[in-house]
């Protein structure tokens, strides 16, 4: 697992930069309703995306739990802007925002059940929540390197779009929509593939550790064109709305 407080320096250049940013909002606000005022963004990271969440009416927030990404999110978006809080428990008032984001977020997360709950929380009545699913699928584009991890991916995606539309359920959100995006310069390479096995970071969906990680990492390394990008992934995002009476 990433340290968050560390990679914050560079997150934004490995995750596509500002053209894979500005997807990002513009698929996420297509996803809010327009009679909506205030949006509350979990697991913001730098404010990259958060930043980009702008249309008239509309207040912007943001909350991580890595100091390191708060306090670059905080000087995008300005004072008072940002909440370092752990999204599980969020320092908000019950029925306090008329929608949450959560972009990249809900794979990392074990007990996303409890994300889910705490965004019904504080949505209004009427209000949505707008998340990425099914993430670790987006980045299987059919390439040679798809080959090579297949038979060690796990099945169990802690975002997988059954389980969050089951968790929604249990606390009165309803899927209502959906909407996709380009990850541009996302597009993964056989050596930097290699080396984020190496450093654990696919410890979500690939099951293998130790010597057979190094082992397959070594064969990732040995693909034709090992340094050129393969094709960019294409992200889905699900709206669930929180129904009139909901809990």
């Amino acid at each position: 697992m990433l340290d968050y407080d560390a990679e914050a320096a560079q997150y934004d250049a490995t995750r596509g930069g500002v053209p894979c940013a500005e997807a990002a909002a513009r698929a996420v606000l297509g996803l809010v309703p327009a009679h909506a005022c205030t949006l509350l963004d979990i697991g913001c990271g730098t404010g990259i995306v958060t930043a980009r969440l702008v249309r008239p009416g509309l207040r912007v927030l943001g909350a991580d739990a890595a100091y390191g990404m708060a306090r670059k999110a905080a000087d995008r978006l300005g004072p008072g802007s940002v909440v370092l809080a752990d999204v599980r428990r969020l320092p908000l008032p019950t029925a306090s925002v008329d929608a949450v984001s959560a972009v990249w977020l809900l794979h990392l997360v074990r007990d996303a059940a409890h994300v889910l709950a705490e965004a019904a929380r504080v949505l209004r009545p009427g209000g949505v929540f707008v998340t990425t699913v099914d993430k670790d699928d987006a980045h299987d584009v059919g390439c040679d390197i798809d080959a090579v991890l297949a038979p060690y991916r796990t099945a169990h995606a802690f975002d997988r779009t059954e389980l969050i539309e089951a968790y929604g359920a249990e606390h009165g959100l309803t899927a209502v929509g959906d909407a996709r995006f380009v990850g541009h310069g996302q597009g993964r390479s056989p050596l930097r593939t290699a080396d984020a096995l190496r450093k654990g970071q696919y410890a979500s969906r690939i099951t293998v550790r130790g010597a057979a990680a190094e082992d397959l990492a070594t064969a990732l390394s040995a693909l034709p064109d090992p340094e050129s990008p393969r094709p960019d992934p294409e992200y889905r995002l699900l709206a669930l709305r929180k129904e009139v009476g909901g809990a």
